[in-house]
């Protein structure tokens, strides 16, 4: 396929706003508002005249040096704090905004959903806006006729169609908006975090209707910062930092990153003596993940087990104590809780000392991307009772090193799913017969 979008130096300047400056007197009052038209044309034309100081203290790059191709058919993701110029980018991808340095090549029409309701006329009924905002997208009055059934039936609003629009809800709102822009059928399709504002049934009828874009060839570029949503779209992720690209790769290297510098987490997690969660009978000492062979990671092999330690001591005898841990993926799901059925302390009153409680996670089981723990300490008897709970204490990483192959043949890229197991499979054949 050829390139869709050629983006190479792209770079955008904004003038910053400084304090005006009030006059201490009558005379210096009559004389700065004397002054005024000159000041305030000196201070538009300033706006677009960065000159050669590009480290002036007012002068704000929102984008700078930001290269990338990207291909046709891909689906592409752009994430990154606020303030990292995914919005910037987008308005001069959809030639809203000029950029101030480099240049941006397009083949195909686009389609853009940057804000709510953009190009809607409050006053205007739903009806009226289907086709005003197909008119602006670029669509003709015949293609509006011909696909308005399917945009109504997508945005849910047919009852209220001719309601005019400033008695929408944001919600209903962004449906309709959105509902106009899919059927266009472009060649490059670019949605903005607007999706956020529908609730999550209308969210996942929007990210399958993007997929169902993506699959019949055009382009579509995804910013969100919902993981779930840039993970299970989109193949490929750029995320932006301060105006420049951080990083460009599948999307799950690159929300994995993105997630970890988000975090202090380490695969290890060390307290010292009395300063651990717990009470003066019980104390939790240490949380590690450990590979089969005893070495402390972050980065798991998919194919090998690995196992999560609890090291924690016991200042007063006499408990029942039950360990747990909780694994979360990076969508916020709870993959599993564990509970120590070590048969040889199950039941049995703790001595004092210092103790490891060890779970293992079998190999093939957990899918790729990035996982955190929990951890709990329940007491049994004499009473049953939470002596500590803490979360997010340490964090680990399963990924398919690809060391001469996958761990799932010949399937290359990521699979979506909380887990991944190699389930044994068998194939029988008859031939036919004669």
């Amino acid at each position: 396929m050829g390139i869709a979008i050629k983006a190479e130096n792209l770079g955008k300047q904004y003038r910053l706003g400084s304090k005006v400056q009030r006059e201490d007197s009558l005379a210096r009052s009559l004389f700065s508002a004397a002054l005024t038209p000159v000041r305030n044309f000196r201070k538009y034309k300033s706006l677009y005249s960065f000159g050669k100081d590009e480290t002036s203290a007012d002068i704000l790059w929102a984008l700078r040096d930001v290269s990338f191709d990207i291909r046709e058919g891909e689906l592409v993701g752009i994430i990154g704090h606020n303030g990292a110029g995914k919005s910037t980018l987008l308005k001069i991808l959809s030639r809203i905004t000029q950029p101030s340095t480099g240049s941006i090549t397009i083949k195909g029409r686009i389609s853009s959903l940057l804000e709510v309701g953009t190009g809607f006329h409050p006053e205007l009924t739903g009806r009226e806006n289907v086709y005003l905002n197909g008119t602006i997208l670029g669509m003709r009055k015949r293609e509006v006729d011909r696909k308005f059934d399917e945009i109504v039936q997508f945005s849910e609003v047919e009852k209220f169609l001719d309601t005019p629009v400033k008695r929408y809800s944001s919600g209903m709102r962004v449906r309709l908006a959105f509902a106009v822009a899919a059927h266009l059928e472009p060649e490059i399709m670019i949605v903005d975090e607007v999706l956020a504002v529908g609730d999550s049934t209308f969210q996942k009828k929007c990210i399958d209707k993007m997929q169902d874009v993506g699959q019949r060839g055009s382009t579509v570029l995804f910013v969100s910062h919902s993981m779930p949503a840039i993970t299970r779209m989109c193949e490929r992720v750029i995320m932006l930092k301060s105006g420049t690209v951080l990083m460009d790769g599948t999307a799950h290297e690159v929300v994995s990153a993105y997630l970890q510098g988000e975090r202090d987490n380490t695969a290890e997690k060390v307290y010292a003596d009395g300063a651990g969660p717990g009470d003066e009978a019980l104390r939790l000492r240490r949380v590690r993940i450990i590979t089969d062979h005893g070495l402390v990671t972050e980065a798991l092999d998919i194919r090998r087990s690995f196992a999560i330690e609890v090291e924690y001591d016991v200042l007063e005898p006499g408990s029942v104590l039950m360990p747990t841990f909780a694994i979360w993926n990076n969508e916020g799901v709870n993959v599993c809780v564990a509970v120590d059925q070590d048969q040889n302390w199950r039941r049995v009153p703790r001595g004092k000392g210092r103790y490891r409680s060890r779970g293992t996670i079998p190999g093939n089981l957990l899918s790729e991307g990035m996982f955190t723990v929990n951890v709990t300490m329940w007491t049994l008897q004499p009473a049953r009772k939470m002596r500590y709970h803490v979360t997010d204490v340490v964090a680990f990483q399963i990924i398919d090193t690809f060391d001469g192959d996958s761990a799932r043949g010949d399937w290359k890229g990521d699979l979506p799913g909380v887990i991944r197991p190699m389930l044994a499979w068998q194939t029988e054949f008859e031939p036919e017969k004669n």
